[in-house]
Protein backbone atom coordinates (compact mmCIF):
# COMPACT_ATOMS: atom_id res chain seq x y z
CA UNK A 1 0.00 0.00 0.00
CA UNK A 2 1.22 3.20 -1.15
CA UNK A 3 -0.81 6.17 0.30
CA UNK A 4 2.16 8.86 -0.32
CA UNK A 5 0.08 10.53 -3.25
CA UNK A 6 -3.08 10.33 -1.69
CA UNK A 7 -4.18 14.59 -1.20
CA UNK A 8 -6.20 15.81 1.52
CA UNK A 9 -8.77 16.58 -0.98
CA UNK A 10 -9.32 12.96 -1.69
CA UNK A 11 -9.23 12.43 2.20
CA UNK A 12 -11.87 14.97 2.29
CA UNK A 13 -14.37 13.62 -0.22
CA UNK A 14 -14.24 9.93 0.90
CA UNK A 15 -15.36 11.27 4.43
CA UNK A 16 -17.89 13.15 2.82
CA UNK A 17 -19.33 10.21 1.28
CA UNK A 18 -18.97 8.09 4.07
CA UNK A 19 -21.00 10.70 5.84
CA UNK A 20 -23.30 11.35 3.29
CA UNK A 21 -24.04 7.82 1.97
CA UNK A 22 -24.15 8.27 -1.53
CA UNK A 23 -21.78 9.62 -4.42
CA UNK A 24 -24.49 11.91 -5.59
CA UNK A 25 -25.20 13.60 -2.40
CA UNK A 26 -21.56 14.36 -1.63
CA UNK A 27 -20.59 16.12 -4.58
CA UNK A 28 -23.55 17.87 -4.20
CA UNK A 29 -22.25 19.31 -1.17
CA UNK A 30 -18.67 19.65 -1.82
CA UNK A 31 -19.72 21.43 -5.05
CA UNK A 32 -18.19 18.70 -7.51
CA UNK A 33 -18.95 17.04 -10.18
CA UNK A 34 -19.97 13.39 -9.31
CA UNK A 35 -17.31 12.48 -11.86
CA UNK A 36 -14.89 14.72 -9.41
CA UNK A 37 -15.81 12.30 -6.62
CA UNK A 38 -15.81 8.98 -8.18
CA UNK A 39 -12.08 10.03 -9.50
CA UNK A 40 -10.91 11.12 -5.64
CA UNK A 41 -12.74 7.61 -4.52
CA UNK A 42 -10.84 5.65 -6.98
CA UNK A 43 -7.31 7.43 -6.02
CA UNK A 44 -7.50 6.38 -2.44
CA UNK A 45 -8.67 2.92 -3.58
CA UNK A 46 -5.65 2.22 -5.63
CA UNK A 47 -3.72 3.59 -2.47
CA UNK A 48 -5.34 1.26 -0.54
CA UNK A 49 -5.04 -1.73 -2.64
CA UNK A 50 -8.61 -2.81 -1.94
CA UNK A 51 -12.00 -1.37 -2.16
CA UNK A 52 -13.27 1.69 0.46
CA UNK A 53 -17.34 1.11 -0.85
CA UNK A 54 -19.65 -1.09 -1.10
CA UNK A 55 -22.18 0.00 -4.16
CA UNK A 56 -25.53 -0.35 -3.71
CA UNK A 57 -28.77 0.33 -5.10
CA UNK A 58 -29.60 2.91 -2.04
CA UNK A 59 -25.92 4.82 -2.25
CA UNK A 60 -22.42 3.38 -0.77
CA UNK A 61 -21.57 1.51 2.72
CA UNK A 62 -18.69 1.45 3.64
CA UNK A 63 -16.25 -1.95 3.75
CA UNK A 64 -13.89 -2.88 6.16
CA UNK A 65 -10.88 -1.47 4.99
CA UNK A 66 -13.01 1.63 4.27
CA UNK A 67 -13.66 1.73 8.09
CA UNK A 68 -10.12 1.52 8.72
CA UNK A 69 -9.27 4.29 6.02
CA UNK A 70 -11.91 6.84 7.22
CA UNK A 71 -11.07 6.36 11.05
CA UNK A 72 -7.66 7.13 10.25
CA UNK A 73 -8.62 10.08 7.46
CA UNK A 74 -10.48 12.11 10.28
CA UNK A 75 -7.56 11.84 12.47
CA UNK A 76 -5.94 13.50 10.17
CA UNK A 77 -8.16 15.98 9.11
CA UNK A 78 -8.91 16.88 12.64
CA UNK A 79 -5.64 17.74 13.63
CA UNK A 80 -5.13 19.75 10.58
CA UNK A 81 -8.29 21.50 11.73
CA UNK A 82 -7.01 22.06 15.20
CA UNK A 83 -3.57 23.67 13.73
CA UNK A 84 -5.55 26.06 11.94
CA UNK A 85 -7.57 26.91 14.60
CA UNK A 86 -4.98 27.52 16.68
CA UNK A 87 -2.95 29.94 13.66
CA UNK A 88 -5.65 31.47 14.04
CA UNK A 89 -5.29 32.39 17.83
CA UNK A 90 -8.54 31.31 19.35
CA UNK A 91 -8.21 30.86 23.33
CA UNK A 92 -6.69 27.81 24.76
CA UNK A 93 -10.44 27.73 26.81
CA UNK A 94 -12.11 27.89 23.77
CA UNK A 95 -12.80 25.86 20.76
CA UNK A 96 -15.82 24.66 18.47
CA UNK A 97 -18.38 21.94 18.93
CA UNK A 98 -20.09 20.42 16.36
CA UNK A 99 -23.41 19.04 17.64
CA UNK A 100 -26.17 17.33 15.95
CA UNK A 101 -29.95 17.00 17.11
CA UNK A 102 -32.86 15.03 16.27
CA UNK A 103 -36.24 17.15 15.36
CA UNK A 104 -37.92 17.52 18.67
CA UNK A 105 -34.83 18.47 20.63
CA UNK A 106 -34.27 21.93 19.17
CA UNK A 107 -37.82 22.75 20.67
CA UNK A 108 -36.36 23.03 24.05
CA UNK A 109 -33.19 21.02 24.71
CA UNK A 110 -30.48 22.27 22.34
CA UNK A 111 -31.45 26.04 22.37
CA UNK A 112 -31.36 26.21 26.17
CA UNK A 113 -28.24 24.31 26.38
CA UNK A 114 -26.46 26.97 23.66
CA UNK A 115 -27.64 29.64 25.62
CA UNK A 116 -26.53 28.56 29.11
CA UNK A 117 -22.97 27.47 27.97
CA UNK A 118 -22.55 30.68 25.95
CA UNK A 119 -23.02 32.28 29.35
CA UNK A 120 -20.68 30.24 31.50
CA UNK A 121 -18.11 29.96 28.24
CA UNK A 122 -18.57 32.84 25.67
CA UNK A 123 -15.19 31.55 24.13
CA UNK A 124 -16.86 28.04 22.94
CA UNK A 125 -18.30 28.59 19.56
CA UNK A 126 -21.35 25.83 18.81
CA UNK A 127 -22.28 24.99 15.73
CA UNK A 128 -25.30 22.54 14.86
CA UNK A 129 -27.42 20.77 12.55
CA UNK A 130 -30.81 18.93 12.55
CA UNK A 131 -30.79 15.46 11.41
CA UNK A 132 -32.26 11.92 11.19
CA UNK A 133 -30.51 9.42 13.67
CA UNK A 134 -29.04 7.30 10.50
CA UNK A 135 -27.52 11.00 9.27
CA UNK A 136 -26.30 11.83 12.53
CA UNK A 137 -24.56 8.46 13.35
CA UNK A 138 -22.79 8.85 9.69
CA UNK A 139 -21.45 12.13 10.39
CA UNK A 140 -20.25 10.73 13.47
CA UNK A 141 -18.39 8.34 11.80
CA UNK A 142 -17.22 10.59 9.34
CA UNK A 143 -15.65 13.16 12.32
CA UNK A 144 -18.18 15.88 11.02
CA UNK A 145 -19.98 15.91 14.76
CA UNK A 146 -18.52 15.56 17.77
CA UNK A 147 -21.90 14.91 19.82
CA UNK A 148 -25.23 14.09 18.40
CA UNK A 149 -28.16 14.60 20.23
CA UNK A 150 -30.35 11.32 19.98
CA UNK A 151 -33.65 9.59 20.39
CA UNK A 152 -34.11 5.98 21.35
CA UNK A 153 -37.15 3.76 21.96
CA UNK A 154 -37.36 0.30 23.27
CA UNK A 155 -35.56 -2.14 23.11
CA UNK A 156 -33.14 0.59 22.79
CA UNK A 157 -30.76 -1.35 20.52
CA UNK A 158 -27.33 0.43 19.52
CA UNK A 159 -27.75 2.74 16.72
CA UNK A 160 -25.54 0.97 14.30
CA UNK A 161 -23.59 -2.18 13.89
CA UNK A 162 -20.65 -0.53 13.04
CA UNK A 163 -17.30 -1.17 15.11
CA UNK A 164 -16.00 0.25 17.29
CA UNK A 165 -19.53 0.91 18.92
CA UNK A 166 -20.45 4.56 19.90
CA UNK A 167 -20.14 5.75 23.47
CA UNK A 168 -23.50 6.62 25.00
CA UNK A 169 -24.75 8.43 27.55
CA UNK A 170 -28.51 8.82 28.81
CA UNK A 171 -29.47 12.12 28.83
CA UNK A 172 -33.21 11.30 30.19
CA UNK A 173 -35.85 8.55 30.38
CA UNK A 174 -39.17 9.92 29.84
CA UNK A 175 -43.11 8.69 28.70
CA UNK A 176 -43.85 9.24 25.58
CA UNK A 177 -46.65 12.19 25.79
CA UNK A 178 -50.19 13.08 23.67
CA UNK A 179 -50.81 16.23 22.27
CA UNK A 180 -54.75 16.65 22.70
CA UNK A 181 -57.26 20.11 21.72
CA UNK A 182 -57.85 22.27 24.72
CA UNK A 183 -61.87 21.67 24.02
CA UNK A 184 -61.22 17.81 23.50
CA UNK A 185 -63.51 16.29 25.47
CA UNK A 186 -60.41 14.14 26.87
CA UNK A 187 -58.61 17.44 28.11
CA UNK A 188 -60.44 17.80 31.17
CA UNK A 189 -58.08 14.87 33.13
CA UNK A 190 -54.50 15.25 33.24
CA UNK A 191 -53.97 11.70 31.95
CA UNK A 192 -56.44 9.21 29.82
CA UNK A 193 -56.74 5.72 29.34
CA UNK A 194 -55.80 4.05 26.32
CA UNK A 195 -58.51 2.83 25.22
CA UNK A 196 -59.89 5.91 24.95
CA UNK A 197 -57.60 6.74 21.83
CA UNK A 198 -59.17 4.21 20.06
CA UNK A 199 -60.77 5.89 17.16
CA UNK A 200 -59.48 9.12 17.42
CA UNK A 201 -57.94 11.44 14.57
CA UNK A 202 -54.29 11.49 14.26
CA UNK A 203 -51.50 14.24 13.23
CA UNK A 204 -48.87 12.29 12.00
CA UNK A 205 -45.99 11.90 9.58
CA UNK A 206 -45.96 9.06 6.66
CA UNK A 207 -43.49 6.06 7.49
CA UNK A 208 -40.63 6.35 4.56
CA UNK A 209 -37.24 4.93 3.93
CA UNK A 210 -35.12 5.34 7.57
CA UNK A 211 -38.01 7.04 9.23
CA UNK A 212 -41.28 5.33 10.91
CA UNK A 213 -44.87 6.73 11.54
CA UNK A 214 -44.49 9.68 13.77
CA UNK A 215 -47.62 11.29 15.64
CA UNK A 216 -49.72 7.97 16.48
CA UNK A 217 -49.85 6.12 20.05
CA UNK A 218 -48.48 3.03 19.24
CA UNK A 219 -50.19 -0.39 19.38
CA UNK A 220 -53.46 0.81 19.61
CA UNK A 221 -54.40 -2.63 17.55
CA UNK A 222 -56.31 -0.76 14.68
CA UNK A 223 -55.43 0.69 12.10
CA UNK A 224 -54.81 4.15 12.57
CA UNK A 225 -57.38 6.93 11.09
CA UNK A 226 -55.01 9.98 9.91
CA UNK A 227 -56.47 12.89 9.05
CA UNK A 228 -53.40 15.14 8.53
CA UNK A 229 -50.18 14.29 7.53
CA UNK A 230 -47.04 16.55 8.64
CA UNK A 231 -43.49 15.83 9.00
CA UNK A 232 -42.74 19.25 11.35
CA UNK A 233 -43.76 18.26 15.07
CA UNK A 234 -44.60 22.20 15.37
CA UNK A 235 -47.10 22.13 12.35
CA UNK A 236 -48.33 18.49 14.16
CA UNK A 237 -49.20 21.01 17.15
CA UNK A 238 -50.67 23.66 15.14
CA UNK A 239 -53.18 21.21 13.45
CA UNK A 240 -54.29 19.96 17.03
CA UNK A 241 -54.32 23.42 18.31
CA UNK A 242 -56.96 24.00 15.73
CA UNK A 243 -59.02 20.83 16.63
CA UNK A 244 -58.25 18.31 13.82
CA UNK A 245 -57.16 15.59 15.75
CA UNK A 246 -54.35 14.04 18.58
CA UNK A 247 -50.77 13.57 18.04
CA UNK A 248 -47.69 12.23 20.07
CA UNK A 249 -45.55 14.38 22.13
CA UNK A 250 -41.49 14.02 22.85
CA UNK A 251 -40.94 14.70 26.41
CA UNK A 252 -38.55 17.41 25.06
CA UNK A 253 -40.94 19.51 23.04
CA UNK A 254 -43.45 19.52 25.91
CA UNK A 255 -42.28 22.48 27.10
CA UNK A 256 -42.79 24.58 23.57
CA UNK A 257 -46.34 23.44 22.86
CA UNK A 258 -48.35 26.64 21.55
CA UNK A 259 -51.72 27.55 23.22
CA UNK A 260 -54.82 25.76 22.73
CA UNK A 261 -53.12 22.34 23.48
CA UNK A 262 -53.42 20.08 26.42
CA UNK A 263 -50.38 17.52 27.11
CA UNK A 264 -51.46 14.21 28.56
CA UNK A 265 -50.30 11.05 30.10
CA UNK A 266 -51.60 7.83 28.71
CA UNK A 267 -52.28 5.30 31.14
CA UNK A 268 -52.38 1.52 30.20
CA UNK A 269 -50.73 -0.74 27.37
CA UNK A 270 -46.84 -1.06 27.37
CA UNK A 271 -44.86 1.36 29.05
CA UNK A 272 -43.99 3.87 26.32
CA UNK A 273 -40.06 4.97 27.18
CA UNK A 274 -38.16 7.16 25.03
CA UNK A 275 -34.35 8.10 25.72
CA UNK A 276 -32.81 11.00 24.63
CA UNK A 277 -28.80 10.17 24.12
CA UNK A 278 -25.74 11.64 23.89
CA UNK A 279 -23.51 9.70 21.33
CA UNK A 280 -19.92 10.25 20.51
CA UNK A 281 -17.26 8.43 18.73
CA UNK A 282 -15.52 6.11 22.09
CA UNK A 283 -12.65 8.48 22.71
CA UNK A 284 -12.26 11.60 25.29
CA UNK A 285 -14.01 14.17 24.41
CA UNK A 286 -12.47 17.85 23.80
CA UNK A 287 -12.70 20.10 26.95
CA UNK A 288 -14.82 22.16 24.60
CA UNK A 289 -17.44 19.19 24.27
CA UNK A 290 -17.41 18.09 27.72
CA UNK A 291 -18.87 21.58 28.83
CA UNK A 292 -20.96 21.53 25.90
CA UNK A 293 -22.29 17.73 27.38
CA UNK A 294 -22.78 19.38 31.17
CA UNK A 295 -25.00 21.76 29.74
CA UNK A 296 -26.78 19.75 27.99
CA UNK A 297 -27.54 17.34 31.26
CA UNK A 298 -28.32 20.50 33.08
CA UNK A 299 -31.20 21.68 30.08
CA UNK A 300 -32.51 18.00 29.90
CA UNK A 301 -32.73 18.19 34.29
CA UNK A 302 -34.07 21.55 33.76
CA UNK A 303 -37.53 20.82 31.03
CA UNK A 304 -37.86 17.49 33.45
CA UNK A 305 -38.22 19.04 36.57
CA UNK A 306 -41.85 19.65 37.94
CA UNK A 307 -43.34 22.99 37.31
Amino acid sequence: MDFSDVSLTGLRVFREVAERGTLTAAAAQLDYTQSAVSRQIAGLERAARAPLLERRHDGVRLTAAGRVVLRHAVAVLEQLDATARELAGLPAEGGTVRLGWFASAGAALVPRAVAALRRTHPAIEVTTREGSTPALIRALRAGSLDVAVLSSVPPFRPPDAESPPLALRTLTERSLLLAVPATHPLAGADSVDVAELRGQRWIASRASGEEKLMGVWPGLGERPEIAHTARDWFAKLHFVAAGCGLTTVPAALAPAVPPGVRVLTVRGGPAEQRRILLASLPRPLPAAAGHLVDALRAAAADIGAPA
